[in-house]
């Protein structure tokens, strides 16, 4: 009877053992740096090169793929960035051919700092889904590196990323004008967070009615609306925000009821918060 106790205590604590070593294996060692779009401040990018921790040997790696001028965003990124850090800054502006390329895959993972620019967040994962450029990321940020993006570069970071686009409206605007069901797109984004959405220029464009109709597709996740001239700080499951603006949270939809007139809904209750600089909150 002690004998069969004590093999079942040892298969106990292996099966304890194994378990914690899968959650560290899973669990990321780099950060994300998520800014919702508008001015970069130099005080805002001396944040992220400081969280990034850059050794001598380290460079940072812009991905311009969302802007329709990556050449520019990559130039305006980098007259930034020189002044604040002797890092190199090497643009890596993938498409269909080289998305395979092994050595710009190569460079990318080992990359200590990855930069998302704006622009038009569809066109971004157009490019990298199911190629190794996705995998790479992934790899970079699990290893210790940090995953930065703006606008765009924000939007994607999400499982399920918001287009910008309307199913019920074929003419794209900036914001929406109601809340509908069944009237949001999404598509299929990095995925470096789960079950999370993310929306960008959230006060200066006021996007609520957008994070909103967000909230009644996916329920269980957490919507986050990060303004401009802001950021989100990512570390495991603890979020932190800086810069000049706000962020704003909405989680926990109740009572969700979809109308087939007009698609409307109706929602009883939902918790909403407001953070700002050097405040946190855990998802």
């Amino acid at each position: 009877m002690n004998k069969s106790i004590s093999i079942s205590k040892f298969h106990f604590i292996i099966f304890l053992l194994l378990a914690f070593c899968s959650i560290q294996a899973q669990t990321p060692k780099g950060t994300l740096f998520i800014i919702g779009g508008g001015n970069r401040s130099d005080k805002l990018m001396t944040c992220l090169l400081s969280l990034s921790k850059l050794e001598a040997k380290d460079y940072i790696v812009v991905l311009p793929m969302s802007s329709e001028e990556p050449d520019s965003a990559y130039i305006y990124f980098n007259d930034q960035l020189k002044r604040l850090t002797p890092n190199p800054i090497v643009m890596l502006n993938f498409d269909k051919k080289t998305a395979t390329n092994p050595k710009w895959i190569d460079s990318l993972q080992k990359a200590k700092l990855i930069f998302i620019s704006g622009g038009d967040q569809t066109r971004f994962m157009d490019i990298i889904k199911n190629t190794p450029i996705k995998t790479a990321i992934h790899q970079a940020y699990k290893n210790g590196s940090t995953v930065a993006g703006t606008s765009a570069g924000a939007a994607v970071m999400c499982e399920h990323m918001i287009t910008g686009n309307q199913k019920l409206n074929p003419v794209y605007t900036g914001t929406f004008d109601n809340i509908r069901h069944n009237n949001l797109e999404t598509t299929e984004g990095l995925g470096l967070m789960k079950n999370v959405i993310i929306d960008q220029h959230f006060l200066k464009r006021s996007r609520y009615n957008r994070l909103l109709s967000a909230m009644v597709e996916f329920p269980s996740h957490v919507g986050i609306g990060i303004d401009e001239a802001t950021a989100i700080i990512v570390q495991n499951k603890t979020i932190e925000i800086t810069g000049e603006s706000e962020v704003i949270v909405i989680k926990n939809p109740k009572g969700i009821q979809k109308s087939g007139t007009n698609n409307l809904i109706s929602i009883e209750s939902l918790e909403m918060s407001i953070y700002n600089n050097g405040q946190k909150f855990k998802i």
